[in-house]
């Protein structure tokens, strides 16, 4: 039988300030996307159980497509199996707006499609149960 938390997505979008540029043409480098994985995760855990979590490990991290300063950049994390102590989830980072520098200093636009920038799959452990911890919110 699986855990009805199994499933819960959360989702998060920022705008990536210039100022996290890294390298030229105002590439953000990919440690970045993992930590907007950490914050996405971080509420997937307090949500399921309470708790925020550590994260233990990640795996198959792919960066597929570049993500720059002037980006809007939506983050999914999907809890995909709860065992006893420890949370899979898998992540998802889109590009979901673009800035459009060609058009001008701060032209930017909603792209028609979301450019898939980065997938994970990760491992959170939770604590177990305490008496002076509530369990997972109903």
């Amino acid at each position: 039988m699986s855990d009805p938390r199994e499933g819960l997505t959360v989702t998060h979008r920022r705008y990536i300030p210039y100022s996290h540029a890294h390298y030229a043409g105002d590439l953000v480098d990919g440690a970045y996307l993992l930590a907007l994985f950490g914050d996405v995760a971080t509420e997937v855990s307090i949500r399921s159980d309470g708790d925020e979590g550590l994260f233990a490990s990640y795996s198959d991290v792919q960066f597929r497509a570049p993500v720059r300063a002037g980006d809007v950049v939506e983050t999914s994390a999907t809890l995909v199996r709860a065992g006893r102590r420890s949370r899979e989830m898998r992540f998802e980072a889109r590009v979901v707006c673009r800035g459009r520098p060609d058009k001008g200093e701060s032209a930017a636009e909603v792209l028609a499609e979301p450019i898939v920038a980065a997938t994970a799959t990760g491992t959170v452990v939770v604590p177990g149960p305490s008496a002076d911890r509530p369990g997972p919110p109903s």
